[in-house]
Order: structure tokens, then C-alpha cells, then sequence
């Protein structure tokens, strides 16, 4: 196997402001316009049930509409359909793929799977590629630094996705998609809950014959033009049990087993397995009326094994450990928040790493709360790193409301990323002199929302130390800067919804001014849903500016702009049918050089759910 392949692998603004949108805590992309009508709660950005309205940080939500409204795309494809989150891909479904969150590094994001961290801890980067989205109620995702709550790698921010969870009675649920390249994808569920008890379960296969990932242009002569294929069998499952009114235990499980092939001759594919796998487990209770505490355990496995390959087949597993205790105290300042982690990661497989495992201790604190338009959050934690001692950050944050229309919020927060096992000790890449990354990153908002219509405009500037490059070999450099803006609009006129968002950022090499690789400066997303009757059309545009391929800026990937359309009829309360046309105009464009990217594709789903 080749060595990329172990990475798993202003005339804008002024258009904008007429119409523009972003996914934010005041601007939820859904059926319904909820922005103005509902109080959403997050947890993600808090640690703790929050309302939105009240957050210092931004927040994206994408909701299961979101979800289903984009069929035939992945996790990473989905993301960048949101404000602020932009994505590369090695060719189609179960390809490696990055999201760079605000332009920060792929590694710079921490995946949650319901509190589980998710991910490689030999590349440092989260495991977007084999999530099955139709397992997925719905997804925070959470902007800007939050090592203060979560620890290394949340520089950009943390993406945390909800998998279907219990309810009352009883719901089964079932879905069939069928689509270009042979794609093929079946689920079936069933959530229930009498009484203390609740629980879900469901399966889910996938199966698509792809198009040949790599042209002619790809690196190390891996161009082969088959059909690269992807298959994934996945079941997620979760109870919970309620003892007494103040007491509640619950746990569950995500397994995805899937099948991937990718180039690396012109004669020759190699076809691997990728295994993703959570388990938790934990009790949540009250130990007196204003105090809750909550005891969890948890396991994460990432698995690449190569199954055959031109080359030496290559084998890589991680495993993540995580022991979490956090207590919730009502203060007459808010909610405080103490807690303690305990994070052992381990690694193995085809390749000696000097060092194969390391655990990071954690003690961390924080207090978040609203009274008569104020809101504050306040947060630090120390990680005990056993490889490189010890790491202090924080946030502190501030809202106003100036009225019922008009919000202002402010935060500043630091962050730290420690060295992945690829970039110290990988053989011809490692360094085992790198220090950890370490950012510091202000945030400014302001907000109006009104009869229907929310506007939200931000700016961050997020200044990273010791800034570690993925070129020949790892190393740092000085200072990498990533600034820019998110403009964004969310309306609605009758049945009919306008979305709209804008990003402008200058992600940058500060000691040569170069632009980090694979980053547009401007993104703009704009899109459109009508209901009428039992119909619902809608679609979406995706403009992506200039990007370079490397460190140097010497291969340029061109813009390009992408058109999704779709429409669902509802057959009846139970019972729903979508088409889906992704790419109308069959745009060729690359988001990594010599990959390619799907052209137009089409998808028919029906869905049964019993309401």
C-alpha cells in the first residue's frame, strides 16, 4: 500500500447579505421553520442540555430531515452542505474524506458517536468514512475551540452525531434506496418503550459499484480506471432503563463493518475492510434536587486491514477507552459543572511504532447560565498527557440579547492538539520531536431574528502555534493563522423557505503566506424548499472557491459549483417516497488532486416509518 493511503486518506459578501444563510443555532435547517418558533436544545456546545437561543458559541444542528433530504451522500458530503465546514474526498462512498471545520485540519475536529469518541489515533482524524447516516437522528455540530471541554484535537470544533434512540409504544421502520452506480441500500428499526424501559435497534446494508476513484492525473501511478465499489453492513442498538423517578441506566452500541476498493496500479486495486465500532454504557442519577452526576464508560475501535493489495497488505487498529465522570450542580450562576476522564488509547498492527499506547488524565470545570438577556459560559480543564505531560486550557464566552430581535455573543477559548503515532513514529515520516499544537481563537456574533427570518453573521480568528505540516515529513512550523466570516440567512415566505450561507476565510502559512492546502477562501451554499400538499421540492446550490493540493501552493484544484434537486411525496402518514438527482449538471471537479468526484447521480428511497 502506497504511504498517502495510511491517512485514510468582497463582492460575495454584498451578493450574500441579500441572500444568504447559515445553518446556526438561530437558523435550523428543517421541515419546519423553527428558528423563530421553537427554543432548540443542544448539548454539544455545554456539555449539558442547552437552549440555543442562550449559546456563546455557534452551532449548527442538522436535524433527521436534513439527513434524509440528502440521500446517497456521506457524512463528510453532508457536513459541507453546512456553514463553515468544507470537505475533500479520495473518490465516492467509503473513501477517505476530511471536513475542515472553519479551515482547520481535519485532525483539528473530535467525532462524538452519542459521547464516544470515534477516530484513528494513528492518523489523529476522525473516522467520517464508515458512519451509516440512516442510523443518525441528528448531528451538532459544534464551532470554534473546545479543548476546555473535550481536550486535544478540538480546535475547529467537535461533531457529534445522535444515533435513533427508544421512545414510547412501538415504531418500526424500514427504508430501500436505489441509484446510479448500482447503489443499493436497505434499512429496517424498531424503537419502542413501555413504561422504564425503552430501546432501539436497527440494521442497515449498503451497497454501490462506484466509479473508478483516481484519473489520470493521481500520485505514485495508481490510476486505474475500474469501478471502485464500496459495501457496508452496519446494526446500531440502545436501551435504557429508568430505576426511579431521579435514576436512569442506559447503554448501546454502533458496529459498521464495510468493504472498500481503491487504486493502486493501473492493473491492480487493493480491497480493504474498515471496522468502526462503539460501546457505551452509564448512570445518570440525582444525588440531591440541584446536583446530578453521571458515570460512563466507553470503547471506540477504528480497524483498516487490507484483505489483498498490489503491496505488502497493511493492517491498522486503534482502540480508545474512555471513563467519563461529570457532576451538574444548579448555582445561583448557572449550572456548574465539575468532572474527570480518564482517555487510554492504544494501537497496533502492520507497522512498529516505537510508542503504542498513551493515557491522558483529565480534570476539568465550568459554569454556563442566562438571566434577563445575559448569557455566560466559563470553562477550563488540564490533561495529564502520559507522552507530553501537562496541557491547561479555557473559554469564556458572553451574550446579549439587546432585544427580542437583535443578539450579540463574544467568546475567546485555547486549544492544544497533541501529536498523532503517524507523525511521530510512522517510518519515513514520523518525527519524534514534535510538540504539541497549541491555538488560541476569538469569536464574535451577532444575530437577528425575526417574523420568520434570521440573519447571523460571525467572525473568528483562530491563531495556531507549532502548527504541524503532513508533507514529506511531519513537522512543526511556527504559526498558521485561519480568520475569516460566516454570513448566513435562513427564511421563510408561505410554503416556501429560503437557505443561504457564505463563507470567507484566509486560511495561511503565516511564515511564507502560503494558503493551507485543499482550503477555499470562499464558500457560498444556497438552497430552496416548497411545500405543496403532500409534496415537497427543494434544492441546492454548492460553490467552492480555488484550493491548492499541497503545502506549496504549485497544484491548483479549480472552483466549482454543484446542483442537488429533490422532491418528496408523502403517500400518507406512514409511508413516503424521495427522488433525488445529485450533480444535475454533471459537473467534473476534484477536491483532492487526481481523485475524482461524482458526476450526476440519481436515487429513488421509500420510506416507511409508523407514526
Amino acid at each position: 500500500m502506497k504511504p498517502y493511503s495510511h491517512f485514510r486518506h468582497y463582492t460575495v459578501l454584498s451578493l450574500a447579505l441579500s441572500a444568504a444563510f447559515s445553518n446556526s443555532v438561530l437558523a435550523q435547517n428543517a421541515p419546519t421553520p423553527q428558528s423563530t418558533q421553537l427554543k432548540p436544545v443542544v448539548v454539544t456546545a455545554t456539555r449539558e442540555d442547552t437552549r440555543a437561543d442562550e449559546l456563546v458559541s455557534e452551532v449548527v444542528v442538522i436535524t433527521r430531515a436534513d439527513i434524509e433530504a440528502n440521500a446517497g451522500r456521506t457524512l463528510t458530503e453532508l457536513l459541507s452542505r453546512q456553514a463553515g465546514v468544507q470537505l475533500t474526498s479520495n473518490g465516492g462512498l467509503g473513501k477517505y474524506s476530511s471536513a475542515f471545520v472553519r479551515g482547520t485540519e481535519s485532525r483539528h475536529t473530535i467525532l462524538l458517536v452519542d459521547g464516544v469518541r470515534v477516530g484513528s489515533a494513528t492518523t489523529g482524524a476522525p473516522s467520517w468514512d464508515n458512519i451509516p447516516l440512516d442510523m443518525v437522528e441528528r448531528i451538532e455540530v459544534l464551532k470554534g475551540p473546545a479543548s476546555a471541554l473535550y481536550g486535544s484535537e478540538a480546535v475547529g470544533g467537535v461533531v457529534q452525531v445522535f444515533m435513533k434512540k427508544g421512545v414510547k409504544g412501538f415504531v418500526p421502520s424500514a427504508s430501500l434506496t436505489l441509484g446510479s452506480h448500482s447503489h443499493i441500500q436497505a434499512a429496517a428499526g424498531l424503537r419502542g418503550g413501555d413504561g422504564a424501559l425503552s430501546y432501539a435497534i436497527g440494521v442497515q446494508r449498503a451497497q454501490d459499484k462506484g466509479f473508478s476513484a483516481t484519473n489520470s492525473k493521481a500520485a505514485f501511478g495508481n490510476y486505474n480506471a475500474d469501478k471502485d465499489g464500496f459495501k457496508q453492513d452496519a446494526v446500531n442498538a440502545s436501551v435504557s432503563y429508568q430505576i426511579n423517578p431521579n435514576w436512569n441506566v442506559d447503554a448501546g452500541l454502533l458496529y459498521a463493518d464495510s468493504v472498500n476498493h481503491f487504486d493502486d496500479t493501473l492493473t491492480s486495486d487493493t480491497r480493504a475492510a474498515v471496522r468502526t465500532q462503539t460501546l457505551h454504557a452509564g448512570v445518570t442519577g440525582k444525588v440531591m434536587p440541584m446536583w446530578k452526576t453521571a458515570l460512563r464508560v466507553s470503547q471506540s475501535n477504528d480497524r483498516a486491514r487490507d484483505i489483498e493489495s498490489a503491496y505488502m497488505p497493511s493492517v491498522f487498529n486503534t482502540q480508545q477507552d474512555q471513563i467519563t465522570w461529570q457532576n451538574n450542580v444548579d448555582t445561583p450562576m448557572g449550572v456548574a459543572m465539575v468532572g474527570a476522564e480518564r482517555l487510554t488509547q492504544k494501537v497496533d498492527g502492520s507497522t512498529a511504532y516505537d510508542v503504542t499506547k498513551r493515557v491522558v488524565n483529565s480534570v476539568f470545570a465550568g459554569v454556563n447560565g442566562a438571566a434577563k438577556g445575559h448569557s455566560w459560559q466559563a470553562n477550563v480543564r488540564r490533561d495529564s498527557n502520559s507522552q507530553f505531560g501537562d496541557s491547561n486550557t479555557w473559554l469564556i464566552g458572553y451574550g446579549y440579547a439587546i432585544n427580542d430581535a437583535w443578539r450579540v455573543n463574544a467568546s475567546y477559548g485555547t486549544s492544544f492538539v497533541a501529536p498523532s503515532f503517524n507523525q511521530l513514529y510512522y517510518p519515513g515520516f514520523g518525527n519524534t520531536a514534535l510538540l504539541p499544537e497549541k491555538g488560541k481563537n476569538l469569536d464574535l456574533g451577532v444575530s437577528y431574528s425575526a417574523n420568520g427570518q434570521s440573519v447571523k453573521l460571525v467572525r473568528f480568528d483562530n491563531k495556531i502555534q507549532g502548527f504541524i505540516t503532513n508533507s514529506t515529513q511531519a513537522a512543526n512550523i511556527p504559526r498558521a493563522r485561519i480568520d475569516g466570516w460566516t454570513l448566513g440567512y435562513d427564511g421563510q415566505f408561505g410554503a416556501f423557505k429560503l437557505h443561504a450561507n457564505v463563507d470567507a476565510l484566509n486560511p495561511r502559512n503565516e511564515l511564507n503566506g502560503k494558503q493551507l492546502a485543499r482550503r477555499a477562501k470562499t464558500q457560498i451554499s444556497l438552497g430552496a424548499d416548497y411545500a405543496m400538499g403532500a409534496w415537497l421540492l427543494g434544492g441546492n446550490v454548492l460553490s467552492v472557491g480555488k484550493r491548492y493540493d499541497d503545502a506549496k501552493n504549485t497544484v491548483a484544484l479549480d472552483s466549482y459549483t454543484t446542483i442537488d434537486l429533490f422532491a418528496n411525496y408523502a403517500v400518507n402518514k406512514d409511508v413516503s417516497v424521495q427522488m433525488k438527482i445529485n450533480n444535475l449538471a454533471n459537473k467534473a471537479y476534484e477536491t483532492s488532486y487526481g481523485f475524482n468526484q461524482a458526476g450526476r447521480t440519481a436515487y429513488v428511497t421509500v420510506r416507511y416509518a409508523l407514526q
